[in-house]
């Protein structure tokens, strides 16, 4: 299945349905009086979370959604249908944006979020509802709501709890295949990852979701290369795990780089915590990865794991750094969930 993270879509809620004007017409009745019904109201549009879907390909090929309009009034007081809703569903982890692509209309994070995109129309009131005492024959019923258009943008950030960074053929899909069942396209050149994938990395009776991104390049905030467009699917992680090439000329340049375009991003994600991996030592000689590591440690990466995916050293122990990180992001997000919970229970307790 194609993997795609942003869709423009066009919705349209229902609009409503007219008020009916109509009079009783009964035989052996003289003075029937208006009967007239009012409009149904019209479908809303809504956005919902839901499980199973991990991309937006439906929306790739289905664009317009449109909301039923509500069904007019009738006569002998017959309210209108209402119009059926329509929902989109998208995978947790999606951002709704306006059409500008910057304005965030929600973001469904949890599984069952569900937001309303467009309301449906009111329907118009039947003559029935103008009745008076002065009035008793009103020739008068409103029409129904209109329709709320609007162009929007879904945009996907995939739910992780550790993300991979580093530059082209780095070791990101090796490390992938190597914790995790997940089968990225492995092989001997840069930009072999295209698209985001996702693997579920075991240690010590607790998992982890590791999201493997396309490399990056200098200057991929500016547009290079893949540019930074799936960054945003690490905006989410707890920590970082940036792979360098223990085989390149200069690994502080490599590292320096990653640096660089993740402050460049934004998103926070210059300030999630880091765990770097010098890779590939298994091609390495003792003596040139001290070297390396020492080049590093000048250089400002801080906790540099010498590590090889292919052979397995130090997998183990990075999975573990990597899990008492994300650990400790899950305690902080209990222990502030259970605080606004708390404040909730209080201000409901005070509450007039």
């Amino acid at each position: 299945m194609k993997f795609l993270d942003l869709a423009k879509v066009y919705i349209r809620s229902g609009a409503g349905g007219n008020g009916c004007l109509s009079f009783r017409r009964e035989k052996y009745v003289e003075y029937g009086g208006p009967d007239g019904g009012d409009g149904g109201r019209g479908g809303d549009v809504w956005v919902e979370a839901v499980e199973g879907l991990n991309t937006l390909i439906d929306f790739r090929f289905q664009q317009h959604f449109f909301a039923k309009n509500g069904r007019a009034g009738a006569g002998k007081q017959r309210t209108g249908a209402d119009g059926e809703e329509i929902v989109l569903r998208v995978p947790a982890g999606t951002e709704v944006l306006d059409e500008d692509e910057e304005t965030v209309i929600a973001d469904l994070t949890n599984l069952g979020d569900r937001v309303l995109l467009a309301k449906g129309g009111n329907g118009g009131w039947g003559n029935l509802h103008f009745k008076t005492a002065t009035n008793r024959a009103p020739r008068r019923a409103n029409p129904g709501q209109p329709a709320i258009e609007r162009t929007i943008w879904l945009r996907l950030k995939l739910i992780a709890d550790v993300g991979l960074a580093g530059l082209p053929n780095a070791g990101k899909s090796t490390f992938l295949s190597a914790v995790s069942n997940a089968r990225p396209k492995v092989a001997d050149y840069p930009f072999t990852t295209l698209h985001p994938n996702l693997g579920v990395a075991g240690v010590d009776g607790a998992e982890m979701v590791v999201a493997d991104i396309p490399g990056l390049i200098e200057g991929a905030h500016e547009g290079r290369g893949l540019g930074d467009q799936f960054l945003g699917h690490v905006e989410r992680c707890a920590v970082l795990l940036h792979l360098i090439d223990g085989t390149s000329e200069d690994v502080a340049h490599d590292w320096q780089v990653i640096r660089e375009e993740l402050s460049a991003y934004g998103g926070g994600l210059a300030e999630k915590p880091v765990i770097t991996a010098l890779n590939k030592i298994d091609a390495l000689r003792e003596e040139e990865v001290e070297d390396k590591l020492a080049a590093l440690a000048e250089a400002g990466a801080a906790r540099v794991l010498p590590m090889s995916g292919v052979s397995g050293h130090n997998v183990t122990e990075a999975l573990r750094l990597l899990r008492r990180e994300v650990m400790t992001k899950r305690r902080a997000e209990a222990e502030a969930a259970a605080i606004e919970e708390g404040h909730a229970q209080e201000t409901e307790q005070w509450r007039p």
